[in-house]
């Protein structure tokens, strides 16, 4: 019976034909031309390819940040693609989060502060000593972002976006203002969350090297996926070549 529900269970994201215009004037840029992508339950998928190659886009139309210009976008079997901007709002409190590559911290607050001002708004969350315990930063709780490293704050940045409990947890870049000693250290983050509360958890980057840690891989050029590849046995970070 259990087999049989996990097997009809829709996709946490299913992309059909997306697509994402921005005029300018008489300037047409086509960002995203068509695009069909499936994500499924618990998987890091990682999303490789050139600056301009679609990638985040992406990411802000299935995080709900930005509405596509047409195709469909389902979370769960539900349509987004045609939501109001204040069903939108409502679907990222309640079940994503998001971690960028610049740590937008609020200075004046502790690691511990930071987090815990997304559990007064989310409505199941882990507390916040919870959730920086998960990126192993339990004894920097009450350290302001001044007195971290920038692997220590973006890891308060991850532990702010999973301290909602979202069911996803997209990532745009979020190794790249960090040299591979910490990069990695970010990853080993990223990747403990991903299999310890089973968010599916997709990261946009342009290290090549860090695919091998995905479950699937997919690669971007000109607002297509030009390739999709799978690893059957993902590496932990600690082996990435950098």
């Amino acid at each position: 019976m259990k087999a049989d529900a996990a097997i009809s269970a829709p996709p946490i994201f299913e992309v059909s034909g997306l697509t994402k215009v921005y005029r300018t004037g008489d300037v047409e840029v086509r960002a995203l031309n068509g695009v069909d992508l499936r994500l499924e339950a618990g998987e890091m998928a990682v999303l490789l390819g050139p600056s301009g190659s679609g990638k985040s886009t992406l990411l802000n139309i299935i995080g709900g940040l930005d509405h596509p210009t047409s195709g469909s976008v389902k979370f769960k079997g539900k349509e987004l693609s045609g939501a109001s901007d204040r069903e939108l709002t409502s679907y990222r409190r309640d079940h994503v989060g998001f971690v960028f590559q610049f740590y937008n911290l609020i200075p004046s607050l502790t690691a511990w502060e930071n987090v815990a001002l997304i559990t007064e708004v989310a409505r199941h969350p882990m507390s916040a000593s919870d959730a920086l315990a998960l990126v192993g930063l339990e004894s920097r709780m009450h350290h302001f972002p001044a007195q971290l490293s920038g692997g220590e704050q973006q890891r308060v940045a991850i532990a702010r976006a999973i301290a909602k409990n979202p069911e996803v947890l997209l990532c745009d870049e979020p190794t790249g203002a960090l040299d591979s000693a910490t990069g990695i250290i970010v990853l080993e983050a990223l990747a403990r969350v991903n299999a310890e509360t089973g968010a599916t958890t997709a990261i946009i980057t342009h290290n090549a090297g860090i695919r091998k840690i995905a479950h699937r891989v997919f690669t971007f050029l000109d607002g297509r996926i030009a390739s999709m590849e799978t690893n059957e046995t993902p590496v932990k970070p600690s082996e990435v070549q950098w």
